[in-house]
C-alpha cells in the first residue's frame, strides 16, 4: 500500500512540475493523472499497491471535498444575485458529468451482446 501511495504522490508532483515548467493552465493533479491513467493503460494492469492506495484514498474522499463546501459557506454573502446561474451550472455540470462518464463507459467497454434468460 505504501508503494501505491508513492506513486500517486510520484505522478502528482511530475504533473506539477510539467503545469510549473510549461506554464500551463491545468492542476498539476489533473496532469498527473493523466499521466497515470496513460501508463495504466500502457501497462494494462494495476499492481495490488496501488489499488489499495486508491481504495483508501477514495474512501475518504468526501473528507477532501469537505474544506471547500465550508469555504463557501462563509463567503455566501459574496454569491448574493447569483444563486441561479450558480444552481443552472451545477445541474447542467452534473448532467454533463453523468452523460459523459456514460458514453466513456460504453466506448471504453465496447459492444455488449446480451442474452435473453429464461
Amino acid at each position: 500500500m505504501l508503494r501505491g501511495f508513492l506513486v500517486l504522490i510520484g505522478f502528482f508532483l511530475a504533473g506539477e512540475t510539467a503545469r510549473l515548467g510549461l506554464g500551463l493552465p491545468i492542476s498539476g493533479g489533473v496532469l498527473g493523472m493523466l499521466g497515470l491513467v496513460t501508463v495504466l493503460v500502457m501497462r494494462g494492469q494495476v499492481s495490488d499497491g496501488l489499488a489499495s492506495a486508491s481504495k483508501a484514498i477514495i474512501s475518504v474522499l468526501v473528507l477532501l471535498i469537505m474544506p471547500g463546501v465550508v469555504g463557501i459557506f462563509f463567503q455566501a454573502d459574496a454569491f448574493d444575485g447569483y444563486w441561479l446561474a450558480i444552481l443552472s451550472a451545477l445541474l447542467i455540470g452534473t448532467v454533463l458529468s453523468v452523460l459523459s462518464t456514460l458514453l466513456l463507459m460504453r466506448w471504453l467497454t465496447g459492444p455488449r451482446k446480451y442474452q435473453e434468460t429464461q
